[in-house]
């Protein structure tokens, strides 16, 4: 299992829309990572918002600099998704930041401990010192994927009526 972090790009259209159809066709409303992509109706939108975000002169007002990545395997499908929001304002201290997800038909195959384990160097390089995640209590897969990537349990809370915990990768010991 080989993958890598790509920025979306015009040319990933038809595979997006593919990746995220596989999630509704599986009654999955929500794409964790995804930026609303799972929100937007036209991908050349999400695109253009997206690639706006990754710079501070032109992220979104009520947005922080937030970079994307689909993660590829080695036939250039798309088999995941993650973002990394630099900083965290009011709104994410308890959303984190990153959240990323798997396309069902890939899952339990080891990609989310990948996707995140390659974000990491990423997030280090753009200085920053850690990563806070956030998890529903009852995700135990994505537990396990932070708990691989060296999360520490940091503090608890409730999010819209689930138990839900914040879990923070040091990034300075890597």
């Amino acid at each position: 299992m080989k993958i890598r972090l790509v920025r979306p790009t015009e040319h990933l259209k038809e595979q997006a829309i593919k990746f995220k159809q596989e999630f509704f066709d599986n009654r999955e409303m929500v794409i964790n990572g995804s930026e609303l992509f799972d929100r937007t109706d036209q991908y050349e939108d999400w695109l253009k918002a997206v690639t706006a975000n990754t710079n501070i002169e032109t992220v979104n007002v009520n947005w922080v600099v937030t970079d994307i990545f689909f993660a590829v395997d080695e036939k250039d499908q798309i088999v995941g998704i993650i973002d990394l929001r630099h900083t965290l304002n009011d709104y994410l201290e308890d959303l984190g930041n990153c959240g990323y997800s798997v396309r069902p038909s890939e899952r339990r195959k080891g990609y989310a401990t990948e996707l995140l384990r390659l974000l990491l160097p990423i997030a280090k390089n753009a200085g920053m010192k850690e990563l806070r995640l956030s998890v529903e209590r009852d995700n135990e897969a994505s537990i396990k994927t932070i708990l691989r990537n060296g999360g520490k349990h940091e503090r608890s809370f409730e999010f819209e009526g689930k138990q839900a915990d914040i879990y923070k990768i040091v990034l300075t010991s890597m």
